[in-house]
């Protein structure tokens, strides 16, 4: 039997006065052995949570090219300088965020710190951001990498869509199994695709000249001739366009509590981990588009032409190629690692729903997974599988959320005065900087390509927001939450038992109501038609037949209706005894096997919504187990 209760009782949903996010400092959770094997080592983390800012090497260096082939052969000299300035913002990033972590061991990332230190509408347009962020990354990651795929089997192109949503329902199914299944099952391409690259990189690097040029051949130049000039503004804008390569790299703060204890020390290793082999590959590549003097053509990413460059033509450049193409699309689960305990948090908080908030067996929030995996669908549809649409749409937010991380920090640094603190304060000063100037550059550059959307999505997400916490405040002031409440005190209890024939499952209701109320009674609905007053009179005579000790009313209802004329009468009832706690006990077969549960007539939903709906009755609904045979 159970009951329906009241939202606030809940014990996962604590009341506003105790809700939040613990202050900076506080300890991270104990250790538990039993759910460890479902949490991240420092390793699987790096598969689990860094897929999206590893395989941003794809297009963070292209970003860069495309922008400064604008200046012609000129410009494209610029590559380097801009991307180790890139690189030195990364190396801010990864430090704040080491810190972020051990300041802020439940996770959260940008919107703790902002919380903590900026106060509530910071933290909530902090998290709007990451939350817009993480639901692009995965439509533009799986798009991205279905991209790749129609690229080489153009006959696919047409089904974009389709294989799209296929690869999303394969990411969502492997993540409802829980974090720790997602990332050993990401391991080896995560592997495969960081040591393709890195030994790209390194034989490029011994290279004189370019190994093969057969991807480019034939295709158009996109380097603007007779160009020389190299302004601040081209600068900048590819310093914007460049910083998309920095995507993913508060996912690891953000999802602190799914790694094994240390939590914190794990966290903060796969953080700098991360840091250090992006940092690397972005370097890299950069050197090596200068070593061999590349040019972006149409039709052939940057990537494709440094293989070819570097590996040659041969089995080594489909593996570049066919990596890359793995792990674009499944890039999308650093969303499903990270977002999930965002709304977790948020959801704590009063900011979403509290189902948000809760956790399956394998440390799964499920119910996030399963938005995530929803709205990203969604987005897949809207676009037809055209990463270009998504695109302009994409890496706005995140930079919104690294400014205000860095500007919360700088506070936190500010209100601590530990050892250092002015040195570690002007650190993320800079960096939130330079991440303000990005989303400024990058926010104006594509406004009218579709980043308004993002411009009108973000306060509209935060008002949402609001919204919530506002109905969770109504609802605790109304329960009274944070108030010492009366003594409990005994009232008479009445229980009303609805039946329609005898059976055992009758017998077990009241047997159930008996030992429940102080008084009992046992209603039925007739209807006054020929063909219903043969079971009518057969119920009469056989409830005196059996004479229970417990009264049996008739409720004649002159239509079909079931429920409306027991919710009458419970109402009338609660009106006439006031001093008496009514219940209403709906006995329910629950068949001994799942499908059998289509054969049932719903009888006992039908009561319990229409006597929750009119009355303020207690419902219980007796479940009655058969076995099989």
């Amino acid at each position: 039997m159970s009951t329906v209760s009241q939202p606030a009782n809940r014990p996962e949903q604590p009341p506003p006065a105790a809700a939040g996010h613990p202050a900076a400092g506080t300890p991270a959770p104990a250790p538990d052995p039993a759910g460890d094997r479902h949490r991240l080592t420092a390793l699987q983390g790096l598969a689990a949570l860094s897929l999206d800012a590893m395989a941003s090497v794809a297009y963070g260096p292209e970003a860069i090219v495309l922008v400064l082939a604008a200046a012609g052969a000129h410009g494209l000299g610029f590559t380097l300088p801009v991307t180790l300035a890139i690189a030195a913002l990364l190396a801010v990033l990864v430090a704040s965020y080491r810190q972020v972590i051990a300041a802020f061991p439940h996770g959260g990332g940008s919107y703790a710190v902002a919380k903590a230190h900026l106060g509530r509408r910071s933290a909530l347009v902090a998290a709007a951001s990451l939350v817009l962020d993480y639901v692009l990354n995965v439509a533009v990651s799986v798009t991205a990498g279905v991209a790749a795929l129609t690229s080489a089997f153009p006959a696919l192109y047409g089904d974009r869509m389709w294989i799209c949503l296929a690869v999303l329902v394969l990411v969502t199914a492997i993540n409802l199994r829980g974090i720790a299944d997602s990332a050993r099952a990401f391991l080896l391409p995560t592997a495969v695709f960081v040591a393709s690259i890195l030994a790209m990189i390194v034989v490029g690097l011994f290279r004189d000249a370019p190994a093969s040029t057969v991807t480019a051949t034939g295709h158009a130049s996109v380097l603007a001739h007779h160009a020389t000039s190299v302004g601040a503004l081209l600068l900048l804008k590819a310093f914007a366009s460049g910083c998309s390569a920095l995507t993913g790299v508060e996912a690891v703060a953000n999802a602190v509590p799914s790694f094994r204890a240390p939590a914190t020390r794990r966290a903060q290793r796969t953080e700098v981990a991360l840091g250090a082999l992006l940092g690397a590959m972005l370097i890299g590549l950069s050197l090596l588009i200068g070593r061999f003097h590349l040019q972006p053509v149409e039709g052939v990413t940057v990537l494709a032409q440094l293989a070819d460059a570097s590996l040659g033509h041969n089995w080594a450049f489909y593996v570049v190629q066919f990596a890359t193409m793995v792990l674009l699309a499944l890039a999308a689960n650093t969303s499903f690692g990270g977002l999930p305990v965002l709304m977790g948090l948020l959801a704590r908080d009063n900011y979403l729903p509290h189902v948000f908030g809760l956790k399956a067996d394998r440390q799964v929030h499920r119910h996030g997974v399963l938005a995530l995996a929803a709205v990203a669908a969604a987005l897949l549809v809207f676009s037809g599988g055209d990463v270009n649409t998504l695109v302009p749409l994409f890496a706005i937010g995140v930079f919104v959320g690294f400014t205000l991380c860095q500007t919360g920090m700088v506070r936190h640094w500010y209100r601590e005065r530990s050892a250092r603190w002015v040195g570690k304060a002007l650190l993320n000063g800079f960096g939130a900087v330079l991440t303000a100037a990005a989303a400024v550059v990058v926010t104006a550059t594509k406004f009218t390509e579709g980043a308004w959307l993002i411009v009108i999505a973000l306060p509209l997400l935060v008002l949402a927001f609001e919204a919530v916490h506002r109905a969770y405040a109504r609802i605790g002031d109304r329960l009274g939450l944070g108030r010492v409440p009366e003594p409990p005190r005994r009232a008479r209890s009445l229980v009303v038992v609805p039946v329609s024939h005898l059976s055992r499952l009758t017998g077990e209701a009241l047997n159930a109501a008996v030992s429940l109320g102080d008084e009992v009674i046992a209603v039925t609905v007739t209807y006054d038609t020929p063909e219903d007053r043969p079971a009518t009179e057969a119920l009469r005579r056989d409830w005196e037949l059996w004479n229970p000790g417990v009264d049996l009313l008739e409720l004649p209802s002159p239509t079909r209706s079931l429920g409306r004329p027991i919710a009458d009468y419970v109402a009338d009832l609660t009106a006439r005894r006031p001093e008496a706690r009514v219940t209403v006990l709906i006995p329910e077969a629950e068949p001994a096997h799942l499908w059998q549960r289509a054969l049932q007539n719903q009888r006992g939903a039908v009561l319990a919504r229409a006597v929750r709906r009119d009355t303020g009755a207690v419902i219980c609904r007796l479940r009655f187990r058969l076995t099989p045979g």
